[in-house]
């Protein structure tokens, strides 16, 4: 079953809302106070990038009959690329876990459940990580299908037309969205390429410096202190 989106603007306030029979970006004080301080730090590009993870999600939780607190999918899905601005971009982390602690960060200050702090930490944490989240906790899974569908098109068809359309026209995809998100990816890791072994931000750093070279977990265990 799909459910046909309405677009509702508010634009005094710089809040949108995307309403389906159950489902709209809340609009609570909590995540109205996440609008704002992600698009007063983010590009719009990973603004509205963001937004969209989140309505994708969401529906993605409709779409398979999930339980999920809106409002803790709603930060996660907000915070996961906060790890790539200078605000909150560290030297020496993968930037997942930058964005994550900069949200666990956030939800302390507003007496959020410690429980429900270690959803959304994981849940940015684990948001580059194939194959694992979609086992994990509906806030976990969500905000993964959320990006992999607006980043990489994963469960296209599971959209309807009309889905897709309302999403991208409330939050709009850049021309070049593909190639701006590379971009953007590339400048927030650039400067720590070592954070990339293991996980999917290697393939950014290939693609963009020719001198960049893979970490290789054979030649890690190789290289091991360890005889024989």
């Amino acid at each position: 079953m799909t459910y046909g989106l309405t677009q509702a603007c508010n634009r005094k306030d710089g809040h949108v809302n995307i309403a389906t029979r159950s489902l709209r970006i809340p609009d609570s004080k909590l995540a109205r106070e996440v609008t704002e301080i992600v698009r007063d730090t983010e590009s719009e590009l990973l603004f509205n990038h963001s937004s969209r993870v989140y309505l994708f999600g969401a529906l993605a939780g409709e779409h398979h009959g999930l339980k999920f607190d809106p409002e803790l999918l709603y930060a996660g899905a907000m915070f996961h690329d906060m790890g790539l601005t200078k605000a909150h971009g560290s030297d020496d982390e993968r930037f997942e876990v930058d964005g994550a602690n900069a949200a666990r960060d956030f939800l302390k200050r507003h007496g959020i459940t410690q429980t429900d702090i270690d959803t959304v930490w994981t849940a940015i944490a684990l948001h580059t990580t194939p194959g694992i989240p979609k086992h994990m906790h509906p806030v976990v899974a969500l905000l993964t299908a959320g990006v992999e569908m607006d980043v990489l098109g994963l469960a296209y068809e599971e959209y309807s037309d009309a889905e897709r359309e309302a999403v991208v026209k409330a939050f709009p995809r850049t021309p070049h969205f593909k190639e701006d998100i590379i971009q953007a990816f590339y400048e927030g890791i650039k400067h720590k390429p070592e954070t990339t072994f293991g996980n999917v931000k290697a393939d950014v750093l290939a693609d963009k410096d020719p001198h960049f070279h893979r970490g290789n977990f054979c030649v890690v265990i190789r290289e091991s202190r360890w005889p024989g």
